[in-house]
């Protein structure tokens, strides 16, 4: 079946853009189709102006882009730091460089790298979540709904964790249910609908035009 229909997007260096709409609109089966987990029918993914439609996962993380999915982003029975090691196989012999840098970009859960991450809070596993993408160094990260079932207090938290991220160079691309946060934070979005380009702009724009906030924002 065929979910997305001539959808265009970029994604500047540096930036954070998010992808809303309503559900079903192929937000997350876009996200995944440029990870590689998905195979796209037609057109081309391009990546730093080399063209990767169509790479297996593993080779799309190898040229620099990484992938936090919505569920199951953390292996619950090991501790933070296992998590971190198991996003370090590329480059086992940079593990402890890397594991101090998420360490001190998250010292939330600094204190509890012996811990298996299933036992954190909501908001530390996507910490983890987030690290253990992180340490194969990507220039862009890919997260499909971040927030996605977490109480309020840590949907703020997991908002500012994405802004630091971003602040140390990681380009980020987002897909979010809650669109008024996303937008908030971000430079540029997207709107997908059956799964078409909608609308795009800058995010503050976005959610200052009043049509958009009725249709798509809750109001």
């Amino acid at each position: 079946m065929e979910i997305l229909h001539q959808v265009s997007l970029e994604v500047q260096q540096g930036e954070i853009v998010t992808i809303i709409g309503p559900n079903g609109a192929g937000k997350s089966t876009l996200i995944k189709t440029i990870f590689g987990l998905l195979a796209t029918w037609q057109g081309e993914i391009l990546f730093e102006g080399q063209n990767i439609t169509r790479l297996p996962p593993e080779q799309i993380v190898r040229r620099g882009i990484s992938y936090v999915p919505q569920v199951e982003n953390i292996f619950p029975s090991l501790t933070v730091d296992e998590n971190l090691e198991l996003g370090a196989y590329l480059r086992p012999e940079a593990f402890k460089r890397q594991a101090e840098w998420i360490y001190g970009l998250f010292p939330e859960i600094a204190s509890r790298r012996k811990t298996p991450a299933g036992r954190l809070s909501g908001g530390m596993r996507q910490m983890v979540a987030f690290g253990r993408a992180l340490m194969s160094e990507p220039r862009l990260l890919l997260l499909d709904e971040p927030s996605a079932g977490l109480a309020p207090m840590v949907v703020d938290l997991v908002f500012e964790t994405i802004q630091r991220v971003n602040q140390e160079g990681v380009t980020i691309l987002m897909v979010e249910q809650n669109a008024r946060k996303a937008l908030a934070c971000s430079n540029r979005g997207y709107i997908l609908v059956d799964g078409r380009n909608r609308l795009d702009g800058p995010g503050q724009a976005l959610l200052a035009d009043e049509e958009i906030g009725r249709l798509f924002l809750g109001g």
